[in-house]
């Protein structure tokens, strides 16, 4: 072989490793043929550069290979992104190209969000394209709505002021010093009673102590009742109780019903009027046995008789001796 020859195909190979290499920067991969190509269109492409990678579900299935202005029509101005999957994962049209920040210092990547409804996409299909805030942008898009409010809330602070001004006039804040200085005054006023009460405190701790240790024991004593009133078996005493008051019932039932001897006294006027007349009698005989004792002890050596009952005199209490 001549060294012409050598030099010639040496020379055709580094031109040839050359063109790789650019397009291989570019995201062109010359030895993969069977590479699939979409495109997505957006507003804002949030930084995406060329040859950024393409996953799908976190795994790196390809590159992007141009980014291009959009020049007819409507769609003028608007940014076309062509995508080279090398993947041969199938995806439907109505998947999403998410356009999303790699890290906080790194750049932008593109990920699909695959969708399985609806026909499959096939090299040269459009996709739908999204931008996914990242974390300066989320943060922005947080604090605005939060700086409008504290715009609105600033705005109104410093019209209560204005108007607290307007109301505070020179009357109004000779009025606010005076109570301000009566506080002051009603304070001191409740200090000194706070150092009178810890001084009577302090003079009175030992009477204190004392009533707390026989408060102490009262306790003591009242948990050594309570517990003797447990430990009593007071089912027992309750039962027997509950039946003496049965018997009582019984009896009072009984009263009341006319039966036995206190039924029928309590019951029977007949036998009520008999009682009130013998005692009537029982009281005259008394009476009588008092006023003249002679006709019932009667003793006498000339034969004497005992002068007869007089129911007058014995009703004036006078005797017939």
């Amino acid at each position: 072989m001549s060294k012409e020859l050598k030099t010639g195909i040496i020379s055709v190979i580094i031109i040839a490793l050359g063109i790789w290499g650019y397009n291989f920067l570019k995201g062109q991969d010359l030895f993969s043929p069977n590479s699939r190509h979409f495109y997505v269109e957006y507003k804002n492409i949030n930084g995406l550069d060329e040859a950024s990678i393409v996953t799908i579900n976190g795994l790196q299935v390809g590159k992007v290979e141009k980014i291009s202005f959009n020049t007819e029509g409507e769609k003028k101005g608007t940014l076309q992104v062509k995508l080279s999957i090398e993947n041969d994962f199938e995806f439907s049209k109505n998947s999403i190209a998410k356009i999303y920040s790699a890290g906080l210092m790194g750049g932008q990547n593109l990920a699909i969000v695959p969708s399985y409804e609806g026909e499959i996409a096939v090299s040269g299909d459009y996709l739908q394209g999204e931008i996914e805030s990242d974390l300066f942008s989320s943060v922005g898009e947080k604090l605005n709505p939060i700086q409008a409010k504290l715009e609105n809330v600033l705005v109104g602070a410093d019209s209560l002021l204005i108007g607290f001004n307007q109301v505070l006039n020179e009357k109004s804040r000779k009025s606010l010093n005076r109570s301000i200085l009566a506080l002051e005054y009603t304070v001191n006023d409740v200090r000194k009673t706070l150092g009178s009460v810890n001084s009577i405190l302090d003079n009175n701790k030992g009477n204190i102590d004392a009533t707390l240790n026989n408060a102490k024991k009262i306790t003591d004593d009242f948990s050594k009742v309570s517990d003797d009133l447990a430990k009593a078996n007071l089912g027992a005493t309750v039962k027997k109780l509950e039946s003496t008051l049965e018997g009582v019932n019984g009896i009072l039932a009984e009263v009341k019903n006319g039966d036995g001897t206190l039924g029928k006294l309590m019951t029977d006027e007949k036998m009520y009027n008999n009682l009130t007349n013998a005692s009537k009698e029982l009281e005259e005989l008394l009476r009588e046995i008092k006023l003249n004792p002679k006709r019932f002890v009667h003793f006498s050596l000339f034969g004497k008789k005992a002068k007869p009952y007089n129911e007058e005199n014995n009703q004036q209490n006078i005797s017939n001796q």
